[in-house]
């Protein structure tokens, strides 16, 4: 917007922020909603999805006051401006922003709406899922129900039917299937923007899960259609067998006839004859043999289903018969061949024979050599088992063919002369072809041997084949199922697997029962690493036997692997990353923290846990939150306040308020530390146990004030202020005492409850304390003031004389009781009565007081009320009472008493009496009876001693007198600096002594009078009080470092006295003037000090009578003054009093030596000696009426002669002397007092 319309509508300002926030916060939420993904057919999911959306559709109606503000704002700015730019712009932006809103809203109920449809759409998918599941495993149990049973046709029958009707119920449950498919459909259309994959790869599972059953049914079925054809044909086919069997007998008995007839090798055409018949009979034979070899297996196969029946004896004997007449057939068969060739050379016969067996045996042994190697996976080995199997039947069919040609050959050669045998095998040499023909017989005998090695070797090869096969099937079957065992295990839990969400998406509150369900899965997977290194020794094993697995087999089973690495992968990583975001974003996390600041500034976490705060603007970083620096900023407006106790409680109180902890209840604190086990009072805290307390303390107090905790920024802002007083070097770590002591005494609830409770935590389990449990629960105490730079004021951060004064005020007992530490306590000790300051600056924040300020006329007064108990109807609001100022005739140390509640009749009538009874009390009486607001504690060099500015009576009176402070010296200088600064602060702070020696209205020069009186009273005095208490004391001040302090303070005693001399010859003059009786002469001078020369001495008396020249002569009007204010007051108290009185009279009565105060003074003592001056000579001129001129003047001259004395001739030996000299003066003061009051009469 251009810088004209801001300078023309400054209230422009305020609506572009309001409307920048308002739109960046809808956009916000925007993305918000887009990004916000749930897992379809995940019930929780969605049902948390729900809440999250009625949560914002809350927030969003929460924030309309605040669109209704803007639009009126706009609507204001349009009427208030003339400028048509500014009004375009305006009108412009609220449309916008209306349209933003009805956009997001609109947004948020048609996501409102598709979540609702979603969750009854996944109940649906979610019920049709497991009616689908149920029918599976219905199917499941009936597949693995059947096992082998008899091999009858009745069984099979049976089998069938069973078959038949899971196929029917398969159809039947079809449409569970379907209607689970056509919901999961839906779900994956309609809500495709959302994650789909847990309905994806379930319904995917249960798809190929039921296509498995649908395709077991149906092989199942058919096998068991051909099992029963085989056993329906087996009956038949074996009688059909039989018969044809004996026809084939019958027609070799025939043959085998013929061929025996003699003769019949002599007949060419009979033979060829009879040999067409043999070829005829034997292709019959050879065409039976796979029928014979069916029906041989059948059997086997009917035979087991028969067992122990007589059926299965009955068929037993017939397979028996059959397969002896099919031995004998074939013996048969053969013996007719022989006979049929014997016709030709018998020898050729045999040799060619021989010849073609060793050429069919070379064939088969190739053949057998060719199905090796074996096959690398189960398919291709039971295809070579097949193969195999009949290459055996090939053997077996040849093998009575090979018997009986060698027995053919043996009878030839054993028919043979021995003697030519002989011959032969004597023939060692190879003989040449033309005389091999002649060696028939050595050559016969030569290639029988072979055909019979070679069919052994052929056979041993073979069954070692077999063998082979037979171990290979076994290994792989077992590794087939291993992998298909472990395929499934690994397809189960990648399902749970992609059916995770990520990370990112999950709840914070759901965290930690996602990371339980991982682990759970994890703990079900790890039984899967035995099935994968089965499966791998499995295969070691196979490669080890020489068998090179096959390519499917390879990848299956390094697919296997890559699946388990990557499963288990996969769930550290959620584990890992599950414990991260439980670690940086769950419950026991600070990152709900992160809200707790705005940009620029952002949230980081050192090592050690300790949040710190970075500002990406100035690129800096520090300690503190912002909010707590600007709250540390605002409290120095507080600094103005002028009494530390009430400045200290009005920090704290500011403190509390910001820290919600004004709002937290003792009961309610105690339960969150219980909960949260903090009983071990010694044992530190880290930083993320302090979170989790918090976190319980503010939650409860969100519950119970919604509106006003913001619980990131209170638990962040709390934990900030803790450290930086119990944790300055931000270890990371406070104790447990400290975290109760600071957070109780800042919660809301009694006072004596919170000592009950403190002093609970420190006593021992009888119920009592020692000084070391109690210097633990101060000194925590003491680091809160401390924290705010107060401390000082509160006997500094050493508790010792505060642990001291406890057990003195118990008589020294080694330990104490609740009681008496309660009672220690009432009387508000200096270092912990900040805290008792604090609740009555509490109660007094809605106190309202009908009276009105004497000082800035505030009425009604707010807050503290201060009444006078020296005037009538004299009230100070808080604000002029912490600030020091005070009306005309008023001073700040008159007696006053504080309300922090509205006032009572009782209280009203109480105080009137009071003021009645001060109005008859002098000074004197307030010197002895001094007031104070709380227990003084001795101090050594631990800080300045606290301020009260006026004597307080409050609701916790304590009338005991401080102790003097006790002589203190220190080699080293910054400790003797140290040391009169101290004493320099408790001087100035004291207002206890009524001792004065000028007449100057200058609030520094009497409390340097003061300071010296104090200094010099503890220099000089011997009581037991100045004794040393600690080793600091031990060391003795030097002598040397002394006298020239005591020659100053000489000095200005001589000054001050000169000082009265002069004042006494002009009050002389005065009187003599007005014709009264001359006073009597005034006393000699104070000798000069004898450390210096009388030239030294005159000089400086010149300078100092120049410096004081001016001040007398405004002294002098400050007295007439205050002389006809007394007049004035004197006169009403003659009104009160019913008869006059008849004389008065001097009271010699003498002022104690005053003892050091912690009160703060404001010149009051030199006033009241003026007030004495004026009104003396005022009343004197004017002949008042308050008592005859000659007891005046007699009064005057007994207090002249009481000055006469307190100022010898002779000097004193020591600074004792001086106080002697300055205590006799104030008795003549006092005396002079009472003569122009008349006030020692009425006492």
């Amino acid at each position: 917007m251009p810088s004209s319309l801001m300078l023309e509508v400054p209230a422009l300002a305020d609506f572009n922020r309001a409307w920048t926030e308002l739109t960046d916060w809808l956009s916000l939420l925007g993305r918000v909603i887009k990004s916000q993904r749930v897992m379809v057919g995940d019930l929780e999911d969605i049902n948390e999805m729900i809440i999250k959306q009625k949560a914002t559709v809350q927030d969003l109606e929460q924030r309309r006051p605040q669109l209704e503000e803007l639009i009126t704002a706009a609507q204001n700015l349009k009427n208030k401006t003339s400028n048509q730019e500014a009004r375009t712009i305006i009108t412009d932006r609220i449309e916008r922003i209306q349209n933003q809103w009805d956009e997001v809203q609109e947004h948020l109920q048609n996501r409102r709406q598709q979540l609702n449809e979603m969750l009854k759409d996944s109940t649906q998918w979610l019920e049709a899922k497991e009616e689908a599941e149920q029918v599976l495993g219905q199917a499941r149990a009936k597949l693995e129900s059947w096992k082998e049973g008899p091999y009858t046709v009745d069984a099979i029958q049976k089998k069938i039917t069973e078959t038949k009707q899971l196929a029917k119920d398969l159809r039947q449950w079809q449409i569970n299937v379907d209607v689970a498919n056509d919901l999961a459909l839906k779900l994956l259309r309609d809500y495709s923007a959302d994650d789909t994959r847990k309905v994806h790869m379930i319904t995917e599972n249960i798809n190929a899960s039921w296509g498995s059953i649908h395709k077991r049914v149906s092989e199942q079925e058919a096998a068991l259609e051909e099992t029963h054809r085989l056993l329906q044909q087996f009956p038949l086919d074996l009688e059909k067998f039989l018969a044809w069997l004996t026809e084939a007998e019958t027609t070799a008995n025939v043959l085998q006839d013929a061929t025996r007839k003699e003769r019949l090798l002599e007949d060419s055409k009979g033979v060829k004859e009879l040999m067409k018949q043999w070829q005829d009979l034997q292709g019959e034979i050879e065409a039976h043999t796979d029928v014979y070899h069916n029906l041989d297996e059948n059997s086997q196969k009917v035979l087991r289903s028969l067992e122990g029946s007589d059926d299965a004896v009955l068929l037993q004997r017939r397979l028996d018969n059959m397969n002896f007449k099919w031995s004998e057939l074939r013996k048969k068969s053969l013996n007719i061949r022989s006979h049929l060739e014997a016709s030709s050379d018998q020898w050729k016969r045999l040799h060619l024979s021989l010849q073609e067996l060793l050429v069919w045996l070379q064939l088969k042994d190739d053949e057998l050599s060719r199905q090796a190697p074996i096959g690398g996976d189960f398919p291709a080995v039971q295809k070579q088992n097949d193969v195999h199997r009949a290459f055996k039947r090939e053997l077996k069919t040849k093998e009575p063919v090979i018997m009986s040609t060698l027995e053919t050959v043996r009878i030839f050669l054993t028919e043979q002369p021995l003697e030519g045998l002989e011959k032969l095998y004597q023939e060692p040499r190879e003989l040449p072809p033309e005389e091999r023909a002649q060696n028939v017989t050595r050559l016969l005998r030569k290639q029988a041997e072979e055909v019979n090695t070679e069919w052994e070797k052929l056979n041993l090869h073979s069954a070692d084949w077999q063998r082979k096969i037979d171990e290979t099937l076994e290994r792989l079957q077992e590794l087939q199922e291993a992998t298909d065992e472990l395929d499934l295990k690994l397809r189960q839990a990648e399902v749970i697997k992609g059916s995770w969400q990520p990370v990112g998406d999950l709840l914070i509150d759901s965290l930690q029962d996602h990371l339980e369900k991982v682990k759970a899965l994890r703990g079900e997977i790890a039984p899967l690493k035995e099935n994968v290194s089965h499966a791998n020794d499995l295969a070691r094993q196979l490669t080890t036997l020489g068998i090179q697995l096959s390519p499917y087999n390879l990848s299956t089973l390094e697919d296997l692997n890559t699946r388990w690495k990557l499963l288990q992968v996969a769930v550290e990583d959620r584990v890992r990353q599950l414990h991260e975001a439980h670690r940086d974003f769950g419950p026991a996390s600070q990152h709900f923290l992160s809200t707790s600041v705005q940009g620029p500034w952002e949230r980081a976490i050192s090592p050690n846990k300790v949040p710190y705060y970075i500002n990406h603007e100035t690129q800096t970083t520090c300690w503190d939150h912002p909010k707590m620096t600007e709250l540390y900023q605002s409290l120095a407006d507080l600094n103005n306040v002028r009494f530390s106790a009430y400045r200290t409680a009005m920090k704290l109180r500011r403190l509390q308020k910001a820290l919600c902890l004004d709002l937290l209840s003792l009961s309610a604190a105690c339960d969150a530390l219980d909960q949260h086990n903090l009983k071990q009072n010694d044992q530190p805290m880290d930083i993320l146990q302090i979170i989790n307390c918090l976190t319980t303390i503010y939650d409860r107090l969100e519950q119970e004030h919604n509106n006003l905790v913001n619980v990131p920024l209170c638990v962040d802002m709390c934990l900030n202020w803790l450290l930086n007083v119990y944790d300055t070097g931000r270890t990371g770590r406070i104790r447990v005492l400290s975290f109760k002591t600071g957070i109780i005494s800042l919660c809301k609830a009694h006072l004596e409850d919170k000592y009950r409770y403190l002093f609970k935590q420190v006593s021992s389990s009888t119920g009592f304390c020692d000084q070391r449990r109690l210097g633990l629960l101060l000194h925590d105490s003491i680091q809160i003031p401390r924290q705010l730079g107060e401390v000082a004021s509160f006997g500094g951060s050493n508790i010792e004389p505060s642990v001291r004064s406890c057990f003195q005020f118990a008589n020294n007992k080694p330990e104490i009781e609740a009681a008496l530490f309660l009672d220690w306590m009432r009387l508000e000790p200096q270092s912990m009565v900040w805290l008792p300051v604090l609740h009555r600056v509490a109660a007094a924040e809605t106190a309202k007081h009908q009276a009105k300020c004497n000082i800035c006329k505030e009425c009604p007064i707010i807050g503290f009320r201060y009444r006078s108990l020296k005037h009538f109807n004299y009230d100070i609001c808080q604000s002029c009472f912490f600030s020091g100022r005070v009306a005309k005739g008023h001073k700040m140390h008159y007696p006053m008493v504080e309300y922090c509640t509205p006032t009572t009749s009782g209280e009203d009538v109480r105080d009137f009496a009071k003021v009645l009874k001060n109005k008859f009390r002098t000074k004197r009486y307030f010197a002895k009876h001094p007031r104070m607001g709380y227990l003084p504690v001795q101090t050594v060099l631990e800080g300045d001693n606290m301020e009260t500015p006026v004597t307080l009576i409050n609701f916790w009176p304590v009338d005991s007198a401080p102790a003097s402070s006790p002589q203190l010296s220190h080699d080293d200088t910054h400790s003797r600096i140290e040391h009169y600064a101290s004493r320099l602060a408790e001087m100035e702070n004291s207002n206890g002594s009524y001792l004065n020696d000028s007449i100057s209205p200058n609030e520094s020069i009497d409390d340097e009078h003061l300071l010296i009186q104090h200094y010099c009273q503890s220099l000089n005095q011997d009581s037991p009080l100045s004794q040393p208490r600690s080793p600091a004391q031990i060391l003795i001040s030097l002598e040397s470092e002394e006298r020239g302090e005591l020659e100053r303070i000489l000095a200005d005693l001589e000054e001050e006295n000169r000082n009265l001399q002069a004042e006494y010859d002009r009050l002389k003059q005065q009187h003599e003037h007005k014709g009264l009786s001359p006073l009597p002469s005034p006393p000699e001078m104070m000798p000069t000090s004898p450390q210096s020369p009388r030239d030294a001495e005159l000089i400086a008396e010149a300078k100092l009578l120049r410096q004081h020249k001016g001040r007398l002569e405004a002294r002098m009007q400050i007295l007439e003054d205050h002389n006809k204010q007394l007049e004035s007051q004197l006169h009403r108290l003659r009104q009160l009093l019913e008869q006059p009185q008849a004389e008065a009279k001097v009271n010699g009565t003498t002022v104690s030596s005053p003892s050091t105060s912690l009160q703060r003074s404001d010149s009051s003592q030199p006033m009241l000696l003026r007030v004495v001056g004026s009104q003396t000579s005022d009343s004197m001129g004017e002949e008042d009426v308050l008592s005859p001129p000659q007891d005046t003047s007699t009064g005057l001259e007994e207090v002249m002669e009481q000055l006469n004395n307190s100022f010898p001739s002779s000097r004193g030996h020591n600074v004792g002397s001086l106080f002697h000299m300055a205590d006799d003066l104030g008795r003549a003061m006092e005396s002079l007092v009472s003569v122009m009051t008349d006030e020692e009469g009425a006492e």
